[in-house]
């Protein structure tokens, strides 16, 4: 007789034979989300230390975003840009106001905001800056992670997002990140137009760059007329304990990348924001989305960025990040398999004391799982933690307590 699957068995098995096999999930199939909890389908509950990538920074199924969503719904969700809609110019003005910027350039995915930067440096480059046409380099850092596109994938140095999906696009120099003495060689080649990098490097491993890094590159870039264009889609939004990563320092960028939290992840929005000497160059029918601006997203954007300023959860994210990095370090000094802790806010990483090749990291997070906490490891050995920024100091505590035990236990 044979034995009768389980709702998440069956859920894993469809996926499996009808899905492509561009993912690897931890074996868990969700159906609810609440603040910071989420429920499989037999109902157990667990902490969700990723926030789908820092997408619900807000916590899930926050009810002033589910209420935005619901009511504009039923009202109007897309006109497409054939034609105005009443919604979008409202969404453009907080945007800049709340940004501080004069332009916003509406889109859906983070990597269509990445895309979307790297033409309008290309375009300023040669329109404003007079670098002869089709010549354009832009700045990148080793181990970035801007997204899959085929223009990203080429100046990528993740040889499972690279391999066997060329040939790939060229106008990139690439350095080695938190490298102010490379960025300085590379500002002095011709036809430079950008400098494309992530405050802190997220997929990477929560790579933090040094202190005073990111305001010595925005002044180097300033320096050589080169645009400096922050891409926040994971970082930005509260993530870090500032509303921008880059305001740790005090660094505005030219251009800025959002995505992710920009709808509390309950609807794809992601935007690119800079002044008007910059956003003037792109004109009517040079670049667009269908979706990008619509008036569904517009009204959930603005929601979602309501809920960061009322509940202050940028300021909640920076003194839990203090609490639990507090926590780990004391953890690491008691138990070798884990050697480092790093991170801002509540974007942090521990990393096991193995190589990237083993399967450590893999087998602590199935665990964790078992234990009521959900995360994913990075790069083999590494362990992002990256929970609602709704988590109040006891819901943090108790996850502590399941991440020291975990790993206490593990074999």
């Amino acid at each position: 007789m044979t034995e009768e699957l389980t709702k998440s068995q069956v859920a894993m098995e469809m996926e499996d034979k009808y899905g492509a096999h561009n993912y690897h999930p931890l074996p868990v199939v969700l159906s609810k989300g609440k603040g910071v909890y989420v429920w499989d389908t037999e109902g157990k509950q667990y902490f969700d230390f990723l926030s789908a990538y820092s997408a619900v920074n807000q916590g899930h199924c926050h009810p002033k975003i589910v209420s935005a969503l619901q009511q504009q719904a039923e009202t109007l969700t897309l006109t497409s840009r054939a034609f105005y809609n009443d919604t979008l110019g409202e969404y453009e003005k907080y945007m800049c106001e709340y940004f501080g910027f004069e332009k916003v350039l509406p889109m859906n995915t983070g990597a269509e905001a990445v895309e979307t930067a790297i033409k309008l440096s290309r375009k300023w480059a040669y329109e404003k800056k007079g670098i002869a046409e089709n010549a354009a380099k832009i700045i990148v850092c080793e181990n970035n992670f801007h997204g899959r596109t085929t223009t990203i994938i080429s100046f990528s140095n993740d040889e499972d997002a690279r391999k066997n999906f060329g040939p790939y696009t060229e106008g990139f120099i690439k350095i080695p990140y938190n490298d102010i003495d490379a960025l300085n060689e590379a500002l002095k080649e011709d036809n430079v137009a950008a400098l494309l990098i992530e405050p802190i490097q997220g997929e990477a491993g929560v790579f933090v760059p040094d202190e005073g890094f990111l305001t010595e590159a925005s002044e180097a870039c300033k320096k050589a007329n080169v645009l400096f264009v922050a891409d926040e889609v994971q970082t930005g939004v509260a993530r870090t304990g500032q509303l921008l990563a880059c305001d740790h320092e005090n660094v505005k960028p030219d251009m800025l990348i959002l995505g992710k939290a920009l709808s509390g992840g309950a609807y794809p929005v992601s935007a690119v924001l800079a002044n008007n000497d910059i956003m003037e160059v792109i004109k009517p029918g040079q670049h667009g989305s269908t979706f990008g601006g619509n008036p569904l997203a517009a009204k959930v954007a603005v929601a979602a960025l309501n809920v960061i300023k009322d509940e202050k959860l940028a300021e909640n994210a920076q003194k839990l990040g203090v609490i639990f990095r507090d926590r780990m370090n004391k953890f690491i000094t008691k138990n070798d398999l884990v050697t480092t802790v790093r991170g801002k806010g509540l974007l942090n990483a521990i990393i096991i004391n193995d190589s990237p090749d083993s399967s450590t990291a893999w087998n602590i997070c199935m665990q964790l799982k078992e234990n009521g906490l959900l995360a994913k490891p990075t790069h083999g050995n590494i362990i992002r933690f990256a929970p609602p920024l709704v988590m109040n100091e006891t819901q943090l505590h108790e996850c502590c307590d399941i991440i020291e035990k975990t790993i206490e236990e593990y074999k």
